[in-house]
């Protein structure tokens, strides 16, 4: 597949904080591509870039070869789901649906049979003369879908437009984008904040934070190989210890060595560790590659999660087996359960459960939060 659009360079800051630093990628068509990241990475403004809403200090974007920075966005050939739906409120659904067939002054004879079709599209025949304001959200969110697409754009952008719905709704309309997106063969960028989101629904993940990409690929390579500590972090749990590269396919950490399958490090050289707590079996201590005593135990329904203290680092274990509390247990874990990345800003910065949020911490610590006050919220 071609590339449609491409970011070269691209850079924004709002009152002088940097929102976006230098950032390439090019999306393919027909794929849906999901922006990934917490808030304040930039991942909004960078959609809102694509779509011509602001405009980038730096770089060039691109769409079919052709630079378009300076086209405003009703030139372009793309349409945005905003999270609000920003549906007209005195009219109809086929009013919302048909208003931009009626602006771009398509045939009116031609109107009713493409508004059929995008409502059958998301499955709202028969809404044709329902009071918007009387839908449901998943109801509403369907028109706004139905109305961006009814103009036939190359590209899709939405901008977390499940936020609103509760988790049962999101889920079932998470399958119902993904259908829609291959059905029409419409390229979608999708943003969000929600990592089981991204995993679900994406061809490509594009993993952000602090204005910078940290990684692009593929939901099974961002999920099973990460880049660095702040996407293995932020892709689903993960234990992270410090550890040192032997050679390779050997590794040293928490005290033991380890055969592992990755190679390429230098002799000794530093490393990341990171073990997903789903990889780790609990066995006898006596038959542990590592030993630790349990701290908490939390069931999951279908799999209990446990912290473990080993050496007063706390790992995530996941296990189908109910263990105790202050247990002395056993941690097994195969040879392609350990992934070795390089080290980074991020490293000590993730993967030890004493705690599973910073924002536990600066809750309770009133100077912490008076200065976030004051720094005013952060920019998507």
């Amino acid at each position: 597949m071609n590339n449609i659009i491409e970011l070269r360079g691209i850079s924004k800051s709002f009152d002088g904080e940097k929102v976006l630093d230098r950032i390439d990628l090019c999306i393919r068509d027909k794929e849906f591509v999901t922006l990934l990241g917490p808030s304040g990475c930039g991942k909004t403004t960078t959609l809102r870039i694509i779509g011509g809403f602001v405009t980038p200090d730096a770089g060039d974007l691109i769409f079919d070869g052709k630079r378009i920075n300076d086209i405003p966005p009703y030139q372009r050939p793309v349409n945005t789901v905003f999270q609000k739906y920003a549906l007209f409120p005195h009219m109809n659904v086929y009013d919302n649906v048909a208003f931009g067939l009626k602006q771009a002054k398509v045939p009116r004879a031609e109107i009713p049979g493409r508004v059929r079709e995008m409502l059958e599209l998301v499955s709202l025949s028969g809404f044709e003369k329902k009071n918007v304001t009387l839908l449901s959200g998943g109801q509403q969110q369907r028109v706004a879908i139905a109305r961006a697409l009814i103009n036939r754009p190359r590209v899709l952008l939405l901008d977390e437009p499940l936020g609103a719905l509760d988790l049962k709704l999101r889920k079932d309309m998470q399958n119902e984008l993904k259908k829609i997106q291959k059905a029409t063969g419409i390229t979608f960028i999708y943003v969000t904040h929600d990592q089981e989101e991204a995993l679900s629904m994406s061809d490509v993940i594009v993993v952000m934070a602090e204005g910078v990409i940290q990684q692009i690929g593929t939901p099974t390579e961002i999920y099973n190989e990460p880049t660095n500590a702040f996407v293995a972090d932020f892709i689903g749990e993960s234990n992270i210890v410090d550890g040192v590269m032997l050679s390779d396919c050997r590794v040293q950490f928490s005290g033991q060595t380890f055969t592992c399958v990755d190679g390429g490090f230098s002799r000794n050289e530093p490393v990341d560790v990171v073990v997903r707590p789903e990889d780790v079996d609990v066995v006898h201590p006596e038959n542990g590659m590592l030993r630790g005593t349990v701290t908490s135990v939390t069931f999951k329904g279908d799999y209990y999660e446990i912290i473990v203290d080993i050496g007063g680092f706390k790992w995530m274990v996941e296990t189908s087996d109910f263990v105790a509390e202050q247990a002395h247990i056993g941690l097994y874990i195969e040879p392609d359960a350990i992934h070795i990345m390089k080290k980074s800003k991020y490293s000590g910065k993730f993967g030890d459960y004493s705690t599973f949020s910073d924002e536990i911490e600066t809750m309770s610590d009133p100077d912490t939060v008076d200065q976030k006050n004051e720094e005013g919220p952060a920019i998507d």
